[in-house]
């Protein structure tokens, strides 16, 4: 392979890259492809969610310094690239009704113009592939829910040299995938297995919570065999000291339960250029010889 593979993963806030799709991130870094994760805000609206580190006043008037602190520390762990693209985190609004969103935060911003940064970024890294979020945001949030939109006009528009002719060259990427960090089949996999075993399950709750919803599965076309990563993916995902707690519930489930259970992490192929074969085992599967890879530097007519 002599043209340069390179990956661009899109998240909404520090922290969202090593709980989705960081073993992923740091197998295809060790296999030699460029890695770049773009993050839209800064976390300034995240609450300090572990209880270790609740009540301190240094973390919480500086939170932002300290998010990025963090996010450097994962960086350096999963062996990526980071870029921030700048806006400011919108906060989970919670309450009913709910409160109105703040001003300026990124959930609110217009998408065409938020869409910018991403189309320079894009066509600055060149990657063939990019992940993101679907259109639910993979839950509600509305930073999740903003990045996907943006998401979407930056994959069209970033190979297109009549769209933002001020931010570089035109970059074709040929795949996008929405991540599918917790799909409901490994949740319950893993719970069928802990209670077969006579283990404890931290997913009964959310089982139950999801049925009764009635919210339907999405479909994975894309299953990434990355267990032999998924400690790194717990150490970069630990990095993040204000959002998670390392005796929580996320770590409950033993690593080789979790490589025997379900060793892959999943995607849905939202978007493509390039003629597919599905189901896949691979984000690059049809960009693996420098022709294919090339293609994404051709621009639309």
């Amino acid at each position: 392979m002599t043209e340069q593979l390179r990956l661009m993963a899109v998240h909404a806030h520090p922290d969202d890259e090593s709980s989705k799709g960081a073993a992923t991130m740091a197998m295809y870094v060790d296999q030699g492809v460029d890695v770049l994760v773009a993050t839209c805000t800064g976390g300034e609206r995240g609450s300090v969610l572990n209880p270790k580190l609740q009540g301190r006043p240094e973390i919480e008037e500086n939170i932002h310094e300290v998010r990025r602190k963090e996010m450097d520390e994962a960086r350096a762990i999963l062996g990526i690239k980071q870029a921030w693209l700048g806006f400011v985190d919108s906060g989970l609004p919670e309450g009913d009704p709910l409160p109105p969103l703040p001003e300026g935060c990124f959930a609110l911003q217009d998408v065409k113009e938020a869409a910018e940064p991403l189309v320079r970024l894009i066509r600055e890294f060149k990657p063939q592939v990019i992940t993101t979020y679907d259109e639910n945001g993979g839950y509600p949030h509305p930073d999740h829910i903003m990045t996907h939109k943006i998401t979407m006009v930056a994959f069209e528009a970033a190979g297109d040299p009549d769209a933002y002719p001020d931010a570089g060259d035109p970059w074709q990427p040929l795949k996008l995938y929405y991540n599918h960090g917790f799909p409901m089949g490994r949740i319950r996999a893993l719970h069928a297995y802990l209670t077969e075993h006579g283990l404890e399950s931290p997913y009964g709750e959310w089982i139950a919570g999801w049925e009764k919803s009635g919210r339907k599965e999405r479909e994975i076309t894309t299953r990434v065999r990355c267990e032999d990563w998924f400690e790194t993916r717990d150490r970069a995902l630990i990095a993040h000291a204000t959002q998670i707690d390392p005796d929580g519930p996320w770590f409950r489930v033993p690593l080789d339960v979790q490589r025997e259970v379900w060793p892959t992490e999943d995607y849905e192929l939202a978007r493509t250029l390039i003629d597919v074969d599905l189901p896949e085992d691979d984000l690059f599967a049809g960009l693996r010889t420098p022709s294919l890879a090339a293609e994404a530097a051709d621009t639309r007519d």
